[in-house]
């Protein structure tokens, strides 16, 4: 998560990602508490409804994202995530039929 934003609704939603040339899907997410973890793609996710709290590692404090918050994030980027289940339209920079498995990537074992 490199920042987070805000937007008016799923409208403009859906034309941001047109406009960035990434792919737009909805998803409703159960509720889950989950490991550091990275994508190998860049994103952008507008939760629509519900709540999200995100850690990114090596940050102090996390982020509770609700409706209307906007989160930008770059591949890479080390976070975990908690939700009671929470509603978004996330933009993938890549076709999600690409998408590697699994999606949240696990962080390498220390020897």
């Amino acid at each position: 998560m490199n920042e987070v934003l805000s937007f008016d609704d799923e409208s403009q939603a859906y034309a941001e990602i047109e406009a960035m040339g990434y792919h737009a899907m909805s998803f409703d997410f159960p509720a889950e508490e989950n490991e550091l973890h990275w994508h190998d793609f860049d994103s952008v996710l507008y939760v629509t409804a519900g709540e999200l709290t995100v850690w990114v590692d090596g940050e102090d404090e996390s982020v509770t994202c609700q409706r209307g918050a906007k989160i930008v994030a770059t591949a890479g980027t080390v976070h975990r995530e908690q939700t009671s289940g929470y509603s978004a339209i996330i933009g993938f920079s890549v076709t999600p039929g690409s998408l590697t498995q699994p999606v949240n990537k696990p962080l390498p074992v220390a020897l």
